[in-house]
């Protein structure tokens, strides 16, 4: 598995300094509320664990699963909601937690689509920021790190289902996706 990555791009340990950085500010901003995470699948399950450990507030944790990409390594723009929330989110404080925003589809999509639930706010906290692929007018309200165009794995990221476990972000060597 690790022949497959050119380079690491975040380490297990800017990573874990930057999700507890996340969480004490998520944890000043939501000071006397309970906040309802909700953790886009699969991608971010790594990230919404341990995010919600560093946070100092009472939270509660919810999943979506939804799909866009499937096997490729872009979004097809069209999002299937595979997995809907469990919770109602009428007046709660949502914060969407996401690896990597990238296209902004699919979080365009979510944002629109629990908006019509009428919860009291949503954020967008996302472990990755890649502006150069954005295609909708969205950003995140807490971002951990800009990322470059490059096809990364790692840390709950995959490609095909593999190198979730990496417990780093790291570029995946082109040969091992463009055939």
């Amino acid at each position: 598995m690790l022949q497959d990555i050119e380079r690491v791009f975040f380490t297990e340990d800017e990573i874990k300094a930057r999700v507890q950085e996340l969480g004490k500010q998520i944890s000043d901003d939501y000071r006397g509320k309970t906040p309802l995470f909700v953790s886009v699948l699969k991608g971010s399950f790594v990230f919404m664990a341990d995010l919600m450990r560093s946070v100092g507030i009472y939270c509660d944790i919810d999943f979506m699963a939804v799909s866009s990409y499937g096997s490729k390594t872009v979004s097809s723009g069209a999002v299937e909601i595979t997995k809907d929330l469990s919770y109602d989110i009428d007046g709660r404080d949502i914060i969407i937690i996401e690896d990597i925003l990238d296209s902004g589809l699919t979080l365009a999509y979510l944002k629109k689509y629990m908006e019509m639930r009428n919860p009291a706010s949503i954020a967008i906290c996302a472990l990755l920021d890649k502006p150069a692929r954005r295609k909708a007018d969205i950003v995140p309200d807490y971002s951990g790190f800009l990322c470059p165009d490059s096809f990364i794995v790692g840390y709950g990221l995959d490609y095909n289902e593999r190198y979730r476990n990496l417990p780093f972000i790291g570029v995946l060597k082109p040969e091992i996706y463009e055939n």
